[in-house]
């Protein structure tokens, strides 16, 4: 992990008033690169074997530079050039993925957020530990295969997307479906609806809902949808499709607006409240966007079956504001309000509060 240290000399020997925001051309690019600009600040796309005509037809969307790359791990070699150009990084989850989290924590560039977050959310272990102890509720989790005695769904660790997640219901079941050469996970299926809470932790803000330190956000919702358990369920007969080589899978391909009912909304904003305090004991809190990953029971309990630590993909639809960051401040996105955080920080000599 690059030292505070050394993050803090960089920060102190950079030009404040040409500040360059900048991130990994995918996952949440767009709105990053839209709220970047609409804040005032110059962006950076980071391209790696990717077309980027694409940009030409979003142009409120596009960077206004590219830096491309052979690998994501180049930037490691190219922290000086980053550096020359006053480069703030904003990770997203498929930055961090194809980077890797260890290489990502020893960038020598100032990124936003707190890195020490990453070996929080990257190792399943420790994530089930962080929610826990803050009291969030979560599936039971099962230790040894054999021990399946219910419908589970096994997950591998870190941001893939969903890729590779399957549901089991027995161990001969589990056989079928594991990789053994990736660390995986065993919960317990919940039945229930699943919702995608986005919300943004600002400790240098003092207006809003007050938690020990700064204010915690509600930005907005989604749900998603995944190929090819969504169409899958409608066919019936899982295990016969299984017997023909089709099995279902999570990957992601969509995401879609959601709002709750609003009687939920108090124990939601306790649950992102609970997952922040605990973090400041923990690690020294997280900071900006992050998402709680729900289940809601038809007793309409809250489990928690997942953290990510920055902004998600599910913040997409919501570009030009949501129901709920629309009661903030109309029409700001997520990618806006970590533009707004970095800009408010630097007005105040506040960036290495939010800077790591």
């Amino acid at each position: 992990m690059v030292s505070r240290d050394r993050i803090n000399r960089i920060i102190d020997g950079y030009d404040k008033d040409n500040l360059v925001i900048a991130t990994a051309c995918s996952h949440t690019s767009l709105q990053i690169f839209n709220g970047a600009r609409k804040e005032g600040f110059k962006t950076l796309g980071i391209a790696i074997s990717q077309k980027t005509k694409f940009y030409d037809a979003f142009p409120r969307g596009k960077p206004d530079e590219f830096l491309f790359v052979d690998s994501y791990t180049e930037l490691l070699d190219r922290e000086e050039e980053l550096i020359k150009k006053n480069v703030i990084l904003v990770p997203h989850g498929s930055f961090v993925e194809y980077m890797t989290p260890k290489s990502f924590e020893a960038l020598e560039v100032p990124t936003f957020g707190n890195r020490h977050v990453l070996e929080w959310e990257s190792d399943r272990d420790k994530e089930r530990t962080w929610l826990t102890s803050a009291g969030l509720e979560m599936p039971h989790k099962i230790e040894d295969p054999k021990m399946i005695d219910r419908p589970v769904l096994v997950k591998y660790d870190g941001a893939k997307g969903g890729r590779g997640f399957f549901i089991a219901k027995d161990y001969p079941d589990f056989k079928l479906g594991i990789d053994h050469n990736q660390k995986f996970s065993i919960q317990e299926y919940i039945l229930g609806t699943r919702y995608y809470i986005h919300f943004f932790y600002s400790p240098i803000r003092t207006e809003g809902y007050h938690l020990s330190k700064g204010v915690l956000e509600l930005m907005s919702m989604d749900r998603r949808d995944e190929s090819n358990i969504d169409e899958m369920y409608k066919l019936g007969g899982q295990e016969e499709l299984k017997k023909l080589g089709h099995y279902p899978t999570f990957v992601v391909t969509g995401n879609v607006p959601v709002v709750v009912r609003e009687s939920l909304l108090p124990k939601l904003l306790e649950l992102g409240e609970r997952a922040i305090e605990r973090s400041l004991e923990l690690f020294g809190g997280m900071i900006g966007p992050f998402c709680l990953e729900c289940i809601v029971t038809d007793s309409l309990a809250v489990k928690v079956f997942e953290i990510s630590s920055r902004i998600v993909a599910g913040t997409n639809p919501f570009i030009s504001g949501s129901p709920y960051s629309d009661l903030l401040e109309p029409g700001v996105s997520t990618g806006r309000r970590i533009a707004q955080e970095i800009k408010f920080a630097k007005e105040h000599d506040q960036l290495k509060e939010v800077l790591s």
